[in-house]
């Protein structure tokens, strides 16, 4: 090979090496420039982490709303609930007691013309003949027993000889003019009467003293 084709041959080969250095240096700076971009893109995929977080939680904050009111809405049907069973609770008790007291006035109704006769016929019983005298004591406590009975169910017997006539409790069927006595007071009860729980069953039937 002749010194002119060595030399061609070598300007060749520095030509390529020349140009390949230059690619080299061109792709750094690509790369450079391309880590300048993401550099610069950073702030903004932080910027929206940020509002993607952002909007997170005012969905979850707005859920978080819905369900305290969903919590209230379904204590308040609770305590509605509550409420209604308590009052049907009482109502029923009311009821249940109510219908024993009526059951129980009627019942003592009927039996009141038992007492009054007992004490009617003691009332006329002599009591100086000895064979009424014996049937007078059985009388008497019968009519004792009965009154008994009465008395323990609520049911008491007024006998208000010498107080001052009540219109809300007492019949008057008469009246007298008697010495020393006060005015509308009660002088003879002529059938005894009855409450129950404070309630009247029957009014006495009395005799008052006029002015």
């Amino acid at each position: 090979m002749s010194e002119e084709q060595k030399r061609t041959v070598e300007d060749a080969i520095g030509k390529v090496l020349a140009e390949d250095a230059e690619t080299a240096s061109m792709e750094e700076v690509v790369l450079d420039d391309a880590e300048d971009v993401q550099d610069v893109e950073t702030p903004d995929a932080e910027l929206d982490t940020t509002v993607i977080q952002a909007n997170l939680i005012n969905t979850l904050e707005k859920k978080l709303v819905v369900a305290d009111e969903e919590l209230k809405t379904q204590k308040d049907l609770v305590i509605r609930a509550q409420a209604h069973a308590q009052n049907e609770i009482r109502k029923a008790g009311i009821d249940a007691e109510n219908k024993v007291k009526r059951t129980l006035k009627r019942f003592t109704e009927a039996l009141l013309p038992v007492a009054d006769s007992l004490e009617m016929a003691l009332n006329h019983i002599d009591k100086k003949d000895e064979v009424l005298e014996k049937v007078a004591e059985g009388v008497e406590l019968t009519l004792k027993s009965l009154l008994d009975s009465f008395s323990k169910v609520g049911i008491v017997q007024m006998n208000p000889l010498g107080e001052q006539a009540d219109p809300e409790i007492h019949q008057v069927v008469s009246m007298q003019k008697v010495e020393d006595k006060a005015s509308n007071e009660i002088i003879l009860v002529m059938q005894k009467g009855y409450v129950y729980n404070g309630h009247v069953i029957r009014p006495a039937m009395v005799t008052v003293a006029s002015a």
